[in-house]
């Protein structure tokens, strides 16, 4: 092994999707028994970079070496063998099986017995025993079915099957985005261990609470490209933030006057969901952008689609509607009370890929272009084409297949679905995931405009310059709980410390 050089050095790492250039001459190191911070804004290129780290992603340029020595991780199983493991956001466990079992999957220790191989059960009972008190956790047993364990207990299984790979380097993405603040705490008494056993940790998060007091070195990416490197012990959140969020580009969000709110459309009182939600309320009027800001993990992900009725019905809530009491129930009953909800994941719920824009617009309200027994395909076009040009959907027309369309105009498309008769709330996570400069600022303006004809619009963003930057109002959710609510012209920097990880921002 070479001397005097990191774990892990990745050095002028560059990749593109198309055109798109993604990360642009990225370095990134991690010394033995050292934990550094990845950060950086919805965007910034740290899931990319980690991906290629694992063999998920092939890199069009630069160089990884551990140890000092170049590797070239074709797929994830080569990044395992030489000692990289990802633990993901969302945990990768067999519920049915137990710890031991988990802990081995995939490499289960085998034994001869009357002429057959069998799983040696003793010797992987020892060995995850070993492990689980290395990490110092006595109380999980070998032998109990990990459904029975807490979610932090199988985070915990997930660290033990990653050191049972001899793992050298453990990328944790938010490993602690489901955890309350104790079961946080166990990560971080493991992390503490991991260090002491010269295990090298990458640890994504946006918690700066939880970045500053587990992390040695803090590495921050923004658009893709090196935004600086900070010792954690000598810098302060202000200058954590500061290159995180860089300066926003202010006629971004220039996009036209706010009108006068109107009539009240939403009002939520106590809206819970286990483990989610938390007592959420707050209103929305008509003319009105409510922008709601969350960290991955604080709820922000389900809100929407909970007032929505995507998670079928509430059982606490009390919630109206234009001033009627509304249960959410169903998707269906969503709809029928007039919300238009366009999900974040674009491709896999909101476009249907194979079906034309002409048809994609018209999807949710078919019934609304029938004539006798049949679909006025004439119907559906008039209007697809109202929308197209009041959006400014660049298409070759109402029958050209909604996947060739950039992203952008694909989202377009998803908005015009809901311009109709009826609908006057408008649900809108991550509305411009994936979507270029350009295009964003295009929507913005749509967004805009529709709020200025009438609509009640509610962002739900974990992009925290865009929900200051569109937003009238904008909400802070915090695991599971509204923390702050700014007004029109609030900073990037006040929504993010509003989150809990630097309450005395002002004076960092």
């Amino acid at each position: 092994m070479a001397t005097n050089v990191p774990r892990l050095g990745m050095h002028g790492i560059g990749k593109s999707f198309g055109r798109v250039p993604v990360l642009t001459h990225v370095d990134f190191s991690v010394e033995p028994g050292e934990v550094v911070a990845l950060l950086g804004s919805n965007g910034a290129g740290k899931s990319t970079l980690m991906k290629i780290l694992t063999g998920l992603y092939s890199r069009d340029g630069g160089t990884i070496r551990i140890d000092g020595e170049e590797v070239d991780f074709k797929d994830p199983a080569a990044a395992v063998a030489a000692g990289v493991k990802l633990l993901p956001q969302e945990i990768s466990v067999m519920p049915d099986m137990t710890v031991a079992e988990n802990i081995f999957l995939g490499d289960l220790p085998l034994k001869r017995s009357l002429g057959l191989m069998q799983v040696d059960k003793a010797t992987m009972r020892s060995r995850s025993r070993e492990l689980l008190d290395q990490l110092g956790f006595a109380t999980i047993h070998p032998d109990t079915l990990v459904k029975r364990l807490s979610v932090a207990e199988q985070r915990i299984v997930e660290i033990a099957r990653a050191l049972a790979g001899k793992a050298r380097i453990l990328v944790m993405d938010e490993p602690t985005a489901a955890l309350t603040e104790q079961e946080a705490k166990m990560i971080f008494r493991i992390i503490r261990r991991l260090k002491e056993n010269k295990v090298s940790v990458i640890y994504i998060s946006h918690y700066l609470s939880e970045v500053f007091e587990i992390s040695d070195r803090i590495a921050v990416l923004r658009d893709g490209r090196n935004a600086g490197t900070f010792n954690t012990a000598d810098t302060k959140r202000a200058e954590v933030l500061a290159a995180m969020l860089g300066n926003t580009v202010d006629d971004l969000y220039d996009v036209g006057t706010p009108g006068l709110p109107g009539a009240e459309i939403l009002n939520v009182e106590n809206l819970s969901i286990p483990r989610k939600l938390e007592g959420v309320s707050f209103a929305l009027r008509q003319n009105e952008i409510l922008g709601i800001f969350g960290l991955v993990g604080s709820g922000v992900e389900v809100l929407g689609r909970a007032l929505y009725g995507a998670l079928g019905p509430l059982k606490s809530a009390d919630v109206r509607l234009a001033g009627q009491s509304y249960r959410p129930q169903s998707a269906r009953a969503g709809k029928l009370a007039g919300i238009g909800f366009v999900a974040a994941e674009r491709k896999k719920e909101g476009i249907v890929a194979d079906l034309t824009v002409r048809e994609n617009i018209a999807l949710p309200f078919e019934e609304r272009f029938e004539r006798g027994l049949f679909v006025s395909k004439d119907e559906e076009s008039r209007h697809a084409i109202r929308w197209i040009e009041d959006l400014g959907i660049r298409t070759r027309g109402p029958e050209q297949k909604i996947r060739t369309l950039s992203g952008g105009n694909q989202q377009k498309v998803c908005i015009a679905r809901w311009l109709v008769e009826g609908v006057r709330l408008l649900i809108l996570e991550e509305p411009t995931r994936g979507v270029d400069v350009g295009a964003r600022r295009e929507i913005y303006g749509k967004l805009r405009e529709l709020a200025n004809r009438g609509y009640a619009v509610l962002i739900l963003s974990s992009d925290v310059e865009e929900v200051a930057g569109i937003s009238d109002r904008s909400l802070v959710l915090d695991r599971g709980r509204l923390v702050g609510e700014f007004e029109r012209g609030a900073k990037p920097a006040e929504l993010m410390a509003a989150t809990g990880n630097d309450p005395a921002f002002s004076a960092a």
